[in-house]
């Protein structure tokens, strides 16, 4: 069957993905093939001291990601689609929305990338014994009930992103496990929230909370169909039909799990973008909680230990516009890619520790190294040449440092480290320079697969391809990987000590982020 018919006997598989800069849309064969896209772009809000996305955003963006897949369609195959074998919705993990009787948010959407409840994730760290982010809903929640929010006795439904938007679709108030172990600690012996902890939040705060979040489902399993209001609210043209089956909706770590294959013991992934978080699943438990390691599930069900950064590409998106606004007030026409590929690929030709530039790329607060807020900032020694290859090397080696900071507490206390990591998201887009900087920052053999440029939408894909199958699901992804291609790269040692000591440069200069925020009153 050629793609044409596929789509046309609607046995196509659509994912979707709620990226932070990006919404992406990825349409799949019966193989699990990328075989159409679409893609929609929106970026987060600031607004009163928070990382925010409208309602309104969302609706948008869900149409607009799903119009420009099916206008790919079209052009490619000169088909409509009218019916789908499957759709699973991702987004990126944590955050926290507040819902009434109806999917109306009663107080503002709350970001991963939010860092103001640092207070609450300690508290509640210590009360259940067991590593509470400052990003994850019971965090939010918390802080909602000690500063006596009015809306909370009106609060009916509290969400995740993807969990909000397969509410949108369905109707239905589910969540993947993934993204659940982003929402409340999860028993990984039930597969469910964990009861104790449910209970010790109850009685020590006053509020089921627990009882406000959706079903946990796990990989494999239907989670509600597409519903008539749905169908207007993806696809404006109403050529969709209702009662598609839905996977469970997943966070992003879940989806990039899935579309690295690495769900199974010892496996471990790189998430890198606008934030950046490295994976590995776990073999036994941790001996302790650590405040800055995440414990995360994979789709099936089994935990994983996470080091998440808030911060990654978006300062040296910044530097390399300000190098395209000077070609331009040049009379230079550079083509955006051609840009981004010299400069990036300029590393090769830097010091190992990056020349004596010293760079931060915190554009919001980062949790690891105890910062609430952002500066970013680049400072360099007099005495040494200011290149563009060591200003992006150090720009490259900054955006994936507090992850690696993180990986440290695994390795060093817990013995945790990967043979292998393989990278997906946008740090990867030129693969050679994302995998000689993650090779040389964790000091850990790196690849990255031909289908890395997919992402998580793909991944979204992937798992509501696996719908009612009977086989596991790490079976299910070694058929699905069997015939993958990917590229390699093994750590030099050289550039592994040119990192480590820039690392050591970098722990020490965090005083000085720490006074620059002081100065901007940030």
């Amino acid at each position: 069957m050629n793609h044409a018919e596929c789509i046309r006997a609607g046995k196509a598989v659509l994912g979707i993905e709620f990226g932070s800069t990006r919404i992406k849309a990825v349409l799949v064969d019966e193989s699990c093939t990328p075989i159409a896209q679409g893609a929609y772009d929106w970026e987060n809000r600031y607004e009163d001291g928070i990382w925010t996305y409208f309602r309104e955003d969302i609706l948008s963006g869900l149409k607009g990601v799903y119009a420009s897949l099916a206008e790919d369609v079209r052009k490619q195959y000169g088909v409509v689609i009218e019916n789908l074998r499957a759709i699973g919705i991702s987004a990126m993990m944590h955050g926290c929305i507040e819902c009434g009787s109806d999917d109306s948010f009663l107080s503002p959407f709350r970001t991963w990338r939010n860092t103001v409840t640092a207070q609450e994730s300690e508290e509640l760290t210590a009360l259940f014994d067991y590593p509470i982010p400052q990003r994850w809903t019971i965090s939010h929640v918390l802080k909602d009930i000690k500063e006596g929010k009015s809306c909370l006795p009106e609060v009916k439904h509290i969400f995740t992103l993807a969990s909000y938007v397969h509410f949108l679709l369905t109707g239905v108030k589910a969540i993947g496990i993934g993204d659940a172990s982003g929402m409340f600690p999860i028993d990984f012996s039930k597969k469910d929230f964990s009861d104790k902890a449910r209970k010790l939040f109850e009685s020590t705060y006053g509020l089921d909370a627990v009882a406000l979040f959706p079903e946990v489902k796990l990989a494999g399993e239907e989670c509600g169909t597409l519903t008539a209001t749905g169908v207007a609210l993806l696809d404006e043209s109403g050529n969709l039909s209702p009662g598609i089956p839905f996977a469970p909706p997943e966070g992003d770590a879940e989806t990039g799990m899935a579309a690295t294959n690495t769900v199974k013991p010892g496996t471990g992934n790189v998430s890198a973008g606008t934030s950046a978080f490295a994976t590995i699943i776990l073999e036994k438990p941790l001996s302790k909680a650590y405040s800055a390691i995440d414990i995360v599930s994979t789709p099936d069900g089994y935990p994983g230990a996470m080091a998440h950064s808030n911060n990654c590409t978006s300062d040296y998106d910044a530097w390399i516009g300000l190098f395209s606004e000077v070609l331009h007030m040049m009379g230079a026409d550079v083509k955006k890619g051609k840009l981004y590929d010299t400069l990036l690929r300029s590393v090769f030709s830097s010091e190992k520790d990056a020349g004596g530039v010293l760079s931060y790329s915190f554009i919001s607060g980062e949790h690891i190294v105890g910062l609430p807020s952002g500066i970013p900032m680049v400072l360099r020694q007099p005495d040494k040449p200011f290149t563009v290859s060591s200003l992006m090397c150090s720009l490259l080696y900054s955006a994936l440092s507090s992850m690696r900071i993180g990986l440290d507490i695994l390795s060093e206390n817990e013995g945790v480290k990967a043979d292998l990591l393989i990278g997906h998201g946008g740090f990867f887009k030129t693969s050679d320079v994302g995998l000689y900087i993650l090779s040389s920052v964790t000091g850990v053999r790196s690849a990255v697969m031909e289908t890395a440029g997919e992402g998580g939408a793909w991944g979204a894909a992937i798992l509501a391809s696996y719908i009612g199958r009977k086989e596991s699901l790490p079976e299910y992804l070694a058929e699905v990987f069997k015939s993958a291609k990917m590229e390699v790269s093994e750590p030099d040692p050289y550039s592994v000590a040119g990192y480590d000591s820039y690392l050591k440069t970098f722990r020490k200069g965090l005083a000085v982020e720490k006074g620059a925020l002081e100065v901007f009153d940030a």
